[in-house]
């Protein structure tokens, strides 16, 4: 059920209306969703609780442009769900949530502050049911300004007592899990062709790894700027507009997500789809069509998991670099069992991953 509950006049400007024209969601199962205009801002704030079955509801906080304020309620709605799947099949006592600030514009100074005020004062709201952290379009200088008005924020510098960037150890399970697919392909990772869409902060430490263990790389980014990278690892370069259908053995999806749709997957040229990009697929039945077609897909709630293992062993489960480098390794162990059961059972992994989230999630508690 959506709850839009209720903050000081001054605060919110939302209608109940606003909560049933999402198109992609026919059956709400979230826990509730707040949709606020930020007092400072002037700016949507939507936080998407999806559940606290196993804990604290826990997700990153999104700031980027939408045609409309109801486009980033259902980017927050996939994500947050998504992000309960990740929790539950990385074996993290959380739930799933999520935050996305609807922008109207590239943000900076005063008003880009004013937003992440707006995100701190609607997390606390909350009361502790759910807990934030860096996204796409933040990063953990900015858990620093969210900080200032509540204290369910995660990832913040080092220095300032956080575990600061967490992309390097998203890059390292997803390596994993890469290692994982080219064992179900009967290859190694050395010798494999890998295709990298997006060289940003999760892609470029993952391209070095790719590029140390023996894999043949080709890089695209939207940013012609990092076509050094590609020079500097002896990579190839492609562009953003034939990268994607480009022949491969990987296809390594590490920007934005929703590019593989009913009008696509029959360009792919690829045995196999692994990468960190959240929501690659821009509705579950696509995995059917990849199936259907022989590609492999690796669900982006196992491939991406690294990083929350990371930011909440390090700041809640206290964990030693030991222990978290053991979890981010077992990225690639539940992949390869995600993959295995898909084929004894003839179905896709993505399905299977969904089904071993909710036995997670259905799971009695242990005492104490």
């Amino acid at each position: 059920m959506i709850a839009i509950l209720p903050l000081p006049p001054n605060y919110v400007r939302c209608t109940c209306r606003w909560a049933v024209e999402v198109p992609s969601v026919s059956r709400m199962e979230h826990e509730q969703v707040r949709i606020h205009t930020g007092r400072r801002s002037g700016l949507p704030v939507i936080i998407a609780v999806h559940s606290t079955t196993l804990g604290q509801a826990i997700g990153g906080c999104r700031l980027k442009a939408f045609p409309h304020w109801k486009d980033a309620l259902d980017d927050a709605l996939r994500l947050s769900a998504a992000m309960t799947d990740k929790a539950a099949l990385a074996g993290l006592p959380h739930g799933g949530g999520k935050t996305v600030i609807a922008s109207d514009g590239p943000l900076s100074g005063e008003r880009r502050r004013a937003a992440l005020l707006d995100v701190g004062d609607a997390v606390e709201g909350l009361g502790g049911v759910y807990g934030t952290g860096p996204d796409s379009g933040t990063s953990p200088a900015d858990m620093n300004v969210i900080a200032e008005r509540t204290r369910h924020v995660f990832c913040r510098p080092p220095e300032n007592g956080g575990s600061g960037d967490s992309s390097p150890a998203t890059a390292v399970g997803a390596l994993a899990a890469i290692r994982a697919v080219a064992a179900d392909l009967g290859r190694e990772l050395d010798g494999l062709r890998c295709t990298l869409l997006g060289a940003g902060a999760v892609g470029t430490p993952l391209a070095r790894l790719l590029t140390e263990a023996g894999a043949t790389l080709s890089i695209t980014d939207v940013d012609d700027r990092k076509k050094a990278l590609a020079d500097e690892l002896g990579a190839g370069w492609l562009t953003p507009e034939e990268a994607p259908w480009a022949e491969t053995d990987v296809l390594v999806p590490a920007a934005l997500g929703g590019l593989l749709g009913p009008d696509t997957v029959g360009r792919l040229r690829c045995a196999a789809v692994a990468g960190p990009a959240n929501n690659q697929l821009t509705d579950a039945s696509v995995a059917d069509l990849l199936h259907e077609r022989g590609i492999l897909f690796a669900p982006d709630v196992i491939v991406s998991a690294g990083g929350i293992l990371h930011g909440f062993g390090v700041e809640i489960h206290h964990e030693t670099p030991a222990q978290i480098d053991a979890r981010l390794a077992g990225i690639g162990d539940t992949l390869a069992t995600v993959l295995a059961r898909a084929r004894h059972a003839g179905t896709t992994p993505l399905r299977v991953a969904a089904d071993l989230a909710r036995e997670r999630r259905l799971a009695p508690v242990p005492a104490g």
